[in-house]
């Protein structure tokens, strides 16, 4: 996988970074206002009229939440133009486990060599307490190093795992405060696994939007925020991301490769990515979606589709 195709097209992604961070101010959660057409003019462009494409974009996701009762939101960008994709980019949704790929990153940022090989210990109230912890409820005697609980929490999407190293960091407020020097001071990171998926209607705890998350990848790939061995080890343990394959990637075209972390509770399902097209720069992608039914369960397939459709303005 060409993972270091980022960085070589860093005065795009520099544009791209400009684009992204030229928000509006967010909605709160409960708010679904109409969206207005996606922008798939390249990102120097700073008020493109809206093409067909993007009309056809904007129709398509539309209709995409009408048949899954739910809202979308949506930001891409292609590193190898500048071209951005968004719709309701600036409205808030609860990140879920997505965050996770975050922490891992934060982790590699600000942990010496030494202590990433630290083995780790818990308990068993630890990892009942946490949930889902697949990886970390098997070695609750033997423990594992920081970089292991790390590769545990992307590729498998352990929570307990999650925990330890938002511990490590010194607790959700610093991975904010990591985000923060990133450039995002969007993403409100309040609580550790399970209570981030809880969010009260109209908080902006727990919640980010997709245009902060699609600039914070953007962001990890320059190597003045994460050394280029540690942004391949990120990308390395996103593409085996356990939990992803019917989510970017099953919405990815052919021959497409795709890194990326996934997350979902209840009615939400998340995913964040890299898209990495044969020989050329990849695309950067966030979809977070929601079904407007807070008792409804998520659909795999409302994500693939909504990466479908983003996709197909990049081929």
């Amino acid at each position: 996988m060409p993972r270091t195709a980022v960085r070589s097209h860093a005065a795009v992604i520099a544009l791209a970074l400009v684009a992204v961070t030229g928000c509006a101010s967010p909605a709160p959660v409960a708010e679904a206002p109409e969206p207005s057409a996606p922008s798939v003019a390249p990102s120097s462009s700073p008020a493109a009229t809206p093409t067909a494409a993007d009309r056809a974009t904007t129709r398509e996701l539309r209709e995409l939440e009408a048949e899954f009762e739910a809202r979308v939101g949506v930001s891409a960008v292609d590193t190898e133009t500048g071209a951005t994709v968004e719709f309701r980019a600036d409205e808030r949704f609860r990140f879920a486990s997505t965050l996770k790929a975050f922490a891992a990153a934060e982790l590699l940022r600000t942990a010496a060599p030494d202590e990433r090989e630290t083995t780790v210990t818990w308990t068993q109230s630890d990892v009942d307490r946490a949930g889902y912890s697949p990886v970390t409820s098997e070695h609750i005697s033997t423990g594992l190093s920081f970089m292991e609980l790390a590769e545990a929490a992307v590729r498998d999407s352990d929570n307990a795992a999650m925990n330890l190293i938002l511990e490590r960091l010194g607790g959700p407020s610093a991975l904010g405060e990591g985000l923060a020097a990133l450039g995002d001071t969007t993403t409100r990171v309040v609580d550790d696994e399970p209570d981030l998926n809880d969010v009260d209607a109209g908080s902006t705890d727990n919640t980010t939007t997709p245009a902060a998350f699609a600039e914070n990848l953007l962001a990890l790939s320059d190597p003045e925020n994460l050394a280029g061995d540690d942004y391949d080890t990120l990308i390395d343990w996103m593409s085996g991301n356990a939990t992803g394959d019917a989510l970017v990637r099953a919405g990815a075209p052919a021959g497409w490769t795709v890194a990326d972390k996934s997350g979902g509770a209840g009615p939400m399902r998340n995913d964040v990515a890299i898209v990495f097209p044969p020989d050329r720069a990849p695309i950067v992608i966030t979809v977070l979606t929601e079904r407007t039914d807070p008792t409804a369960e998520y659909d795999d397939a409302l994500v693939a589709r909504a990466a479908e459709i983003v996709l197909s303005q990049f081929e």
